[in-house]
């Protein structure tokens, strides 16, 4: 089974049960505008449901990795390899003062290689810049980190030969949504609270204005005929925003508070444009089957 390249702090992989059970009977190209770990792509690949679609990151740096596995898979293996760097405080801030000089210009095989590192070795597999756009995180002091094995990274690889990799605001990464496409929303949370925030796409954030202009392009495609998914946070300005559409409450762990004694499971919501059906598991076996 295919794995996520990359550890990614709101990552969805304790939400996949709850959007598999959302999703619509069939639909055609599938695109996801806030990539991040990819982690329901990685599922509709793995239950054979996957046929094309866009992955797509204002992160740079993410969109690199993507497209350098999608391209030169075995030269980021060797990279890898070639890596000096150790599972320690100097080879870790080393290896980011190299990352930061390199970001947006340098061999992007080395960045991929760097990132996938940082993103192993650092606290929480937390992204986040500062105001001059370099990575900043420190280090996460784990035991015993491990990267993508070759297999993994070659796994990967073949799941992209079937998608197109954007480095575009979401808005621009689904212009070409047709009707019977699905489309998957994860955008940054909208915080709870002032003190909620725990990582940025980019210096600037994800600002309440970012939500509005989300929700106007989540109605545009419904418009047009497309299936629309979205998770986001349990908050009354996300609510008010998809008030006309099927608006869920779940249970998600998001293991993101500093303080284990507060990582407990956190409300969200999912949303949709279209009526849900619910289904057994036999009844998505069968639809695995049929694809």
């Amino acid at each position: 089974m295919l794995r996520p390249l990359v550890k990614w702090a709101g990552g969805k992989r304790w939400l996949i049960p709850e959007l598999i059970a959302r999703l619509p009977q069939g639909w055609r190209r599938y695109y996801e505008p806030f990539a991040g770990g990819v982690a329901l792509l990685v599922e509709l690949y793995n239950r054979g449901l996957l046929q094309s679609g866009v992955i797509s990151d204002t992160n740079q740096e993410l969109v690199n990795l993507y497209l350098v596995v999608k391209g030169s898979p075995h030269q980021l293996i060797e990279a890898l390899k070639a890596l000096p760097y150790g599972n320690n405080p100097a080879s870790y801030y080393s290896a980011r003062e190299r990352f930061n000089s390199l970001m947006g210009k340098g061999d992007p095989i080395e960045r991929a290689a760097l990132f996938l590192y940082l993103n192993r070795h650092c606290y929480n597999g937390l992204w986040r810049v500062n105001t001059r756009g370099e990575f900043n995180v420190p280090f996460g002091r784990y035991e015993r980190p491990s990267l993508p094995s070759e297999g993994d990274i070659l796994k990967f690889h073949d799941m992209l030969q079937r998608i197109e990799v954007r480095n575009v605001d979401f808005e621009e990464a689904v212009v070409d949504v047709g009707r019977e496409d699905l489309v998957y929303f994860d955008p940054p949370y909208q915080p709870i609270s002032e003190t909620s925030y725990f990582t940025d796409y980019t210096s600037e954030g994800f600002t309440i204005k970012d939500q509005v202009r989300l929700a106007r392009v989540f109605q545009e495609l419904s418009d047009r005929g497309s299936y629309v998914i979205l998770s986001n946070s349990d908050v009354e300005e996300i609510r008010t925003l998809y008030a006309k559409f099927h608006v869920e409450e779940v249970v998600a762990n998001r293991f993101i508070n500093s303080k284990t004694d507060r990582r407990r499971g956190a409300r969200e919501l999912v949303i949709t444009n279209y009526e849900v059906k619910r289904r057994s598991q036999g009844e998505l076996q069968l639809e695995q089957e049929e694809y």
